[in-house]
């Protein structure tokens, strides 16, 4: 959960919405758009809150959060967004990866994760972990031990290749990894990595040493 600092430092940074309707989810968008909603209940009845990230950026470039109300946009914001809504907060973050945050926090503390559209990458995973669920924890496992062997097998030998450089060499001397891997295998180990990062994105995990140290360029 986020310090109040960080909340109204994010919160800051929202803008109204012009209202244009929330555009469909596309079958060719499951690794560039995050759609996922949540319900609340408002002062006519039940409200569709919904949150759309254009994870490559919009036309000039920015990642920003889009905020819907029954569909309509309500608000908009740069990453990462804290936006207001009935009786708690909305909070989105996002990794190299994908989402890595976007819950609704109440006022009082309790916190849930929004639900992934269905036709979104993030719905069809959390499908599979629902009709699924052995194959699911299967797969979240074999990510989780892909990050390991990647930060055991690669930390080595990125400290190796920093110490090398001459200012480095000179005020700390040079450090010689015990492990040398060819590169072919240092490549497949950097593809499977992002896979499994990718593959925890899309369930909204996220860990600081596991998907924030070799690969994540996010804060």
């Amino acid at each position: 959960m986020w310090s109040d600092r960080k909340r109204k430092r994010a919160a800051r940074k929202v803008k109204p919405g012009d209202g244009r309707p929330l555009q469909r989810y596309r079958w060719w968008q499951p690794f560039t758009r995050s759609l996922l909603h949540l319900r609340l209940p408002g002062e006519g009845g039940e409200e569709i809150w919904s949150v759309d990230v254009r994870l490559w950026g919009d036309s000039d470039g920015e990642v920003r959060a889009k905020l819907y109300r029954d569909g309509l946009q309500h608000a908009i914001s740069k990453l990462p967004a804290a936006f207001p809504v009935p009786g708690g907060t909305v909070e989105v973050v996002v990794s190299g990866y994908g989402l890595r945050r976007c819950h609704y926090v109440s006022d009082a503390g309790r916190e849930r994760q929004l639900v992934p559209d269905p036709a979104s990458a993030e719905g069809r995973r959390a499908r599979l972990e629902q009709e699924r669920p052995a194959l699911g924890r299967a797969i979240g496992a074999v990510s989780v031990i892909i990050l390991i062997v990647a930060m055991i097998l690669g930390v080595p030998q990125i400290v190796e290749q920093i110490t090398h450089i001459p200012p480095v060499a000179e005020h700390v001397g040079t450090f010689n990894s015990p492990i040398a891997l060819p590169g072919w295998l240092n490549i497949a180990l950097t593809v499977a990595a992002l896979l499994a990062s990718t593959e925890r994105a899309l369930r909204l995990r996220y860990h600081w040493l596991l998907d924030g140290g070799l690969f994540d360029g996010e804060d």
